[in-house]
């Protein structure tokens, strides 16, 4: 799935996509303003979220409760300097929760991704559009 969209468009693409997620385990991929948080937040304020999004950057993982008391996850590894740092704080016990976890710069934690996740990809065409591509391993 592909799809190119202004930014002010973002809740209808998180409308759009949603369901399309087959994992619960969410890979954004993209450079750093690409709007990675703030598609989260926009998938997160669909599914019904009580809380609201922030980037996790110092705390590494953030955690937030639905109107149906569901938990959501949401990392943001840019500071990890190593896979070890990850394992330190439990972050494979994250993974096997069944929660949806958001993870951006997952990149830094590779050889501990699971099996299956699905990858959200943000690329900037320019300062107020976007091309988001989904892909499923």
């Amino acid at each position: 799935m592909e799809i190119e969209f202004c930014l002010d468009q973002i809740d209808d693409v998180a409308r759009q996509i949603l369901p399309q997620l087959k994992n619960s385990i969410i890979r954004l991929e993209g450079v750093m303003g690409a709007g990675k948080t703030t598609l989260i937040k926009a998938l997160a304020n669909k599914i019904g979220l009580v809380d609201a999004v922030s980037s996790p950057t110092f705390s590494v993982v953030n955690t937030y409760l639905t109107h149906s008391d569901e938990t959501i996850y949401h990392f943001d590894f840019y500071r990890i300097e190593s896979p070890e740092e990850a394992l330190d704080f439990g972050v494979e016990e994250y993974f096997d929760s069944g929660f949806l976890c958001f993870l951006e710069w997952s990149e830094r934690i590779g050889p501990l991704l699971p099996q299956q996740y699905s990858t959200l990809e943000l690329e900037v065409l320019n300062e107020n559009t976007r091309k988001l591509r989904l892909i499923h391993n």
